[in-house]
């Protein structure tokens, strides 16, 4: 069937242009004397031509919506994310600290409370997660043009595991971190969630998707150069 198909094309191309606009005009002839002999074929091909048609055209429409819908539902949810952050800078560092503690309450953790204060050793919210980890949170709310400088996550460093005891050690700030911090945070495993990240959590995202998140507060993560293996890449 497909070397006929092939021999059919083969003589079409050797044919006159001519003789080719000829054979199509009365192939399309034929088909007319055929639809007008045939009155209920014609309205047949008309009724379906319609329906595609209006499918196509209905479509298009549902595209367009479902696209506006979804550009309309993410500039919602930015705008609204905007505002909880706004609220958030409006609150006290006490309020911050209790906030932290209700979205560890939200994400599963049990025991949780705040500890924060003169004499909290950097550890101002505590807790248990899920699965039975000990959980220590240090929590700073900075405006968000500042950033986190080294010393804040030297303390922190010195303090969640060592005097804590923390399994899991959580540095959360309303504003991103400092290079140096970023890299202190990586090499003691403590997970730093700046603003942005922070900013997830608030929204719904779930601590225990946020922890593996490891040093890399503000975007990819980087593993410093003094930890890198001599002639390997950036991951």
């Amino acid at each position: 069937m497909a070397a006929k198909k092939g021999r059919l094309r083969k003589v079409m191309r050797r044919l006159d242009p001519r003789w080719r606009v000829g054979l199509s005009v009365a192939l399309a002839l034929a088909v007319l004397v055929l639809l007008a002999q045939t009155p209920w074929l014609l309205v047949t091909v008309l009724c379906l031509g319609a329906l595609a048609g209006a499918g196509w055209v209905l479509r298009k429409a549902h595209l367009r919506e479902r696209t506006g819908d979804l550009a309309w539902r993410e500039q919602d949810r930015r705008m609204e994310l905007e505002r909880s952050m706004t609220v958030i800078d409006a609150m006290s560092w006490q309020d911050f600290e209790q906030y932290v503690a209700e979205l560890c309450r939200r994400d599963g953790c049990t025991g949780v409370s705040v500890t924060g204060g003169s004499g909290d050793l950097g550890a101002d919210v505590v807790g248990t997660l899920p699965d039975g980890r000990r959980l220590v949170v240090q929590v700073k709310h900075y405006a968000a043009d500042r950033t986190v400088p080294s010393g804040d996550m030297q303390k922190f460093v010195g303090t969640a595991k060592l005097e804590h005891k923390a399994d899991v050690a959580l540095f959360v700030a309303t504003c991103p971190f400092g290079q140096a911090a970023r890299e202190l945070a990586l090499r003691h495993d403590i997970t730093a969630l700046n603003r942005d990240l922070f900013g997830a959590w608030n929204s719904g995202a779930r601590l225990q998707s946020l922890l593996p998140l490891n040093g890399s507060g503000d975007g990819p993560r980087r593993r410093p150069k003094s930890l890198r293996k001599p002639g390997a890449g950036t991951p």
